[in-house]
């Protein structure tokens, strides 16, 4: 299988409830080693996509590639090549995790012969090679996500979706299931619902968010880093110029007084002032203690896109909406 496959491919997506449109022209592609973070407050349209991906719910317009099979037309094969992570995960808890996973395997329709190799394989991967013949109900709920996790993937599918792998455990166990992720991201392709948002930095290679059914951002997490540069600096001087000499420096756009005592200079994305800031602050004397690029979090982002309650543009254009 070639890196750059495509393996999951949605192209003009819609779902309808009566008159209400819950997903409208949703299109991407997921190629093979990419860990795709979805976005979305509640009532986005995120779940219903999520269901449509999974082939539990059926579009009402639209069509959905998984390793190639379409999920209407080829659905046995198109789900062979998939694992899911419910943000519940449907483990049952009289089960040891070796009975459980062999009940998975068997499902997902593991050949018999094969099906230790494959449990063992799930385990060791995920963490549970100890806990094998535990049951599920007396373990801690990180390691019942652990075991979630594992049954998606037991059947080594080449596209895994995980809705909400973290919600609800302690940050230790929060950092060892984004380990988790990063490490599945190696060998499928992954989506990642979630709406912690420090998550999807530390995990993901691309974003999407989705508002009132539409995409209204999707690009890589590097055109996500670019999105959220600075626009502003925060500076902090012992003897300051009047306000006209700091806005006759080139770049600067403008300037505001913070309740700190310290001045926020505006500047255009483009244009970076900290240079000649710092030269002019040094050269006259103003006494420069501080210099501080602020940054857009992922937080003010995804308000500032998912706020309005303007309709957002459709498919393709959702990505010259986020440029």
């Amino acid at each position: 299988m070639a890196d750059d496959e495509v393996l999951i491919r949605v192209e003009g997506l819609y779902r309808y409830y009566d008159n209400h449109c819950a997903v409208d022209n949703v299109s991407f592609e997921l190629r093979k080693g990419e860990i795709l973070g979805f976005l979305g407050p509640n009532g986005a349209g995120k779940s219903t996509t999520m269901q449509i991906l999974t082939g539990n719910l059926a579009p009402s317009q639209g069509r959905v590639e998984i390793a190639g099979y379409d999920i209407l037309d080829q659905p046995r094969a198109a789900k062979a090549a998939l694992g899911y992570l419910p943000e519940k995960p449907p483990v049952y808890p009289d089960l040891t995790v070796d009975e459980f996973l062999h009940y998975c395997a068997r499902l997902n329709r593991v050949p018999r012969g094969d099906i230790p190799g494959a449990r063992d394989n799930a385990k060791a991967r995920c963490g549970l090679s100890d806990v094998g013949r535990r049951l599920i109900g007396n373990l801690s709920k990180g390691y019942q996500q652990r075991v979630g996790i594992a049954q998606a993937i037991i059947h080594n599918p080449h596209v895994v979706i995980l809705d909400e792998p973290t919600v609800g455990l302690d940050p230790i166990q929060i950092r060892e299931i984004r380990t988790l992720i990063t490490e599945l991201g190696r060998n499928h392709s992954v989506i990642l619902s979630t709406h912690i948002l420090p998550e999807v930095q530390s995990t993901c290679d691309r974003v999407q968010i989705i508002h009132r059914g539409r995409l209204v951002f999707a690009d890589s997490l590097s055109g996500l880093t670019e999105r959220m540069r600075s626009e502003s600096l925060l500076v902090r001087l012992s003897a300051p110029p009047q306000d006209a000499v700091l806005a006759a420096i080139p770049g600067v756009g403008g300037v505001e007084h913070r309740a700190d005592g310290s001045l926020r200079l505006m500047h255009a994305a483009a244009d970076d002032p900290a240079a000649e800031v710092a030269r002019q602050a040094v050269h006259n004397g103003w006494g420069l203690s501080e210099l501080t690029p602020e940054r857009k979090s992922l937080e003010q982002i995804f308000v500032e896109l998912t706020a309005s309650d303007e309709p957002a543009p459709s498919g393709g254009d959702a990505q010259e909406a986020a440029a």
